[in-house]
């Protein structure tokens, strides 16, 4: 057999099979669980019609009440439901919003999503390649003091949640020194025009105290993660030799034991870069980011249960796409698997 051949069969299908059933099992239950809620999101939204002083005779309020239930797909047995969801979503049809009915949640998410996509992936990016590289050097150099010194502020952000950490940069660089905005992705009354270099600007200064709190609260966890891994791989067999043979230490570090200690870590990389869509949810709170977790809040707050859903589903994709696609990178970081 050739190696294209079982890669294909051995390597690549199962991960194939196992990914498309990690998203229908995943999907499924999000389908389910809902429907287990003591709120049923149709009588919710007749209710605050009500509650907000629209005068409807009885029969008008039946016949809005059929509306709604065909409209987000709660009309019929479970198992019908279950078909006609499973079909509006291959349409990309994940129904209207409640709090903004009737925007559709696929657009609301559409323009939500490349805010998050574009604060989170470069943030979670950086704060892997310094965490692991300072993790690495304090463990293969434990007497150099200014690692130790990085050592201890990383400890002691790692162990402060991130929305605190995101209120202490905002007190600080927003309001005692005055130099990043308060909130948002951009200044009030901007158009977005993502073609001029002015708004390009600005956005990023809006992006720069969201994305440190991301990113100081990721190093801590990536540096102890690797300082763990490596201080384990220092004293194998392998290391001990290449360190006899008097190759130089750099090499030995970047070559024999970052290598091998990165692993894990990568697999830990595709899991938070899967989890964008909740990893800033209430950092983009804090500062008044208009992405996917500001986005679910509003819709937890106001029992938005098509937009609950469909972030939901879009995250169990997320996950499921990142890890799929950190499989197929790993023959490219581990001889082990290219041999078996």
């Amino acid at each position: 057999m050739s190696p294209v051949k079982k890669f294909i069969l051995r390597y690549l299908i199962p991960r194939i099979i196992q990914y498309l059933m990690i998203i229908f099992v995943g999907i499924t239950v999000t389908f389910i669980i809902p429907r287990l809620a003591p709120t049923d999101p149709v009588e919710a939204q007749v209710s605050t019609m009500i509650a907000m002083g629209s005068s409807l005779d009885p029969e008008s309020i039946e016949s809005m009440r059929a509306a709604l239930t065909d409209l987000y797909g709660l009309s019929g047995s479970p198992v019908e439901q279950y078909f006609k969801f499973w079909g509006r979503l291959f349409r990309g049809d994940l129904g209207p919003s409640l709090d903004n009915f009737p925007t559709p949640v696929s657009k609301m998410i559409g323009q939500a999503l490349p805010y998050t996509l574009r604060l989170l992936i470069p943030a979670v990016i950086i704060s892997f390649i310094f965490g692991n590289f300072f993790g690495a050097m304090s463990s293969y150099y434990p007497k150099n003091k200014a690692l130790k010194v990085i050592e201890v502020l990383g400890q002691v952000v790692r162990s402060i949640p991130y929305y605190i950490v995101a209120i202490v940069l905002l007190v600080v660089f927003a309001y005692f020194i005055p130099i990043f905005p308060f909130s948002g992705a951009y200044p009030l009354g901007t158009r977005p025009d993502w073609s001029s270099a002015d708004f390009i600007l600005k956005s990023l200064e809006h992006a720069v105290l969201p994305a440190a709190t991301l990113i100081l609260v990721g190093f801590g966890g990536w540096f102890v993660g690797m300082k763990s891994l490596t201080s384990n791989i220092i004293s194998e067999d392998y290391v001990v030799y290449a360190e006899t043979a008097g190759l130089s230490k750099n090499r030995i570090l970047v070559h024999y034991i970052m290598r091998t200690a990165i692993l894990p870590q990568l697999t830990a990389l595709a899991m938070v870069l899967g989890t964008v869509f909740s990893g800033a949810l209430i950092m983009e709170v804090v500062f008044g980011y208009p992405g996917i977790g500001s986005l679910a809040i509003r819709a937890i707050y106001s029992n938005d249960y098509s937009m609950i859903m469909g972030i939901t589903i879009y995250s169990i994709i997320g996950v499921a796409t990142a890890i799929f696609l950190m499989d197929l990178l790993y023959p490219l970081f581990d001889p082990r698997v290219r041999y078996q």
